[in-house]
């Protein structure tokens, strides 16, 4: 490919990159002077229109899928609004495809890719394994993953952004403990899969690294909702004694905890005291205010998109891999006074 990039004509006309793609292409509208300057730069950067119009001739369909576990979940609702940032510069669409935390339903939407539905597809999933993934090499299609996974023999195909989860619940856990909280819970996903276990070995290290031994009642497995949260949490406060602090791997599964607290008649945080993860809208708006870890979830769509639309216009990227660092947000719900 030539070096120079529609990105690079598109900086040095001072227009967007979709406007460069459409100038070049003869696809949708560019003013005739605006058209007539980027065919200028183009031709001055030996950046042949033909070469743009083969490429957006490949992609048919304008589309791309995202695919989520969950579509109830405002955490969703950011990182949407992150990709569409990115897909209303190059005029393109999402397909929202709901998996249901359903590993049949992620090869579904992995299938309806390779029938050339879309152009390319963001996907999230908790849990990432040789099947989907070997699936997902497969594909002519590129694809960003909201993991991190690195098969062991190397040679993925696929980009992915991913934020710290691990990084973000040792946090969490780290505030409690250096409030002198000791009996301290754990609310998290499947252990099993790559999500929850990551999560969950943050609040295992925080609180080895503390010398507090893990009381194997307090830690649980749930579903991510705000029923899942209340369930657990009302079975440990009903038992005979309840921890001081309860870290939840989600905003939603916390707010549960919330009101499970509040129903037992404990105040939080006087009681007990309640982390999430997330920090979602909602956060700020329950009482008290909930303390969380800011996941950057639109920050994550908007960077996966970009780097989709790169592959799909052919740009070179060096780096497979985005990392994003998680950040505590402190309110009412986890400060002892």
């Amino acid at each position: 490919m030539d070096k120079h990039t529609i990105y690079t004509i598109a900086e040095r006309v001072g227009v967007s990159p979709s406007t460069v793609s459409r100038a070049l292409s003869g696809r949708g509208y560019c003013s005739p002077m605006t058209k007539s300057k980027i065919l200028e730069a183009a031709k001055e950067m030996n950046y042949a229109p033909d070469h743009a119009a083969k490429m957006l001739k490949m992609r048919q369909t304008n589309k791309i899928i995202f695919a989520v576990p969950d579509i109830c979940n405002p955490f969703y609702f950011d990182m949407i609004n992150g990709i569409n940032q990115v897909l209303e510069e190059h005029d393109y669409l999402m397909i929202l495809f709901y998996t249901k935390h359903r590993f049949q339903e992620e090869m579904k939407a992995i299938q309806t890719l390779r029938e050339n539905v879309a152009d390319g597809m963001i996907m999230v999933s908790f849990h990432f394994g040789e099947e989907n993934i070997g699936a997902i090499n497969a594909l002519q299609a590129p694809v960003v993953l909201t993991n991190k996974y690195v098969s062991p023999e190397g040679n993925d195909r696929f980009d992915y952004v991913y934020v710290d989860t691990y990084d973000g619940i040792k946090q969490s856990t780290e505030h409690l403990i250096r409030q002198g909280l000791r009996s301290i819970a754990y609310l998290g996903g499947n252990l099993s899969e790559q999500t929850g276990h990551e999560r969950f070995c943050g609040y295992r290290d925080a609180m080895l690294n503390a010398g507090i031994p893990l009381i194997p009642r307090f830690i649980a497995e749930s579903d991510y909702t705000e029923s899942g949260g209340y369930a657990m949490a009302k079975a440990w406060l009903e038992g005979p004694d309840h921890p001081e602090g309860i870290v939840a791997a989600n905003d939603l599964m916390a707010i549960g905890v919330m009101k499970a607290c509040e129903e037992a008649g404990l105040r939080i945080p006087h009681d007990v005291a309640v982390v999430g993860m997330d920090n979602l809208d909602l956060a700020s708006r329950v009482y008290p205010k909930l303390t969380s870890v800011a996941l950057q979830q639109e920050e994550i769509g908007r960077k996966a998109a970009q780097i989709l639309m790169d592959r799909m216009l052919g740009i070179p990227r060096e780096e497979r891999a985005v990392k994003l660092m998680p950040q505590m947000v402190v309110r009412d719900s986890s400060v002892r006074i």
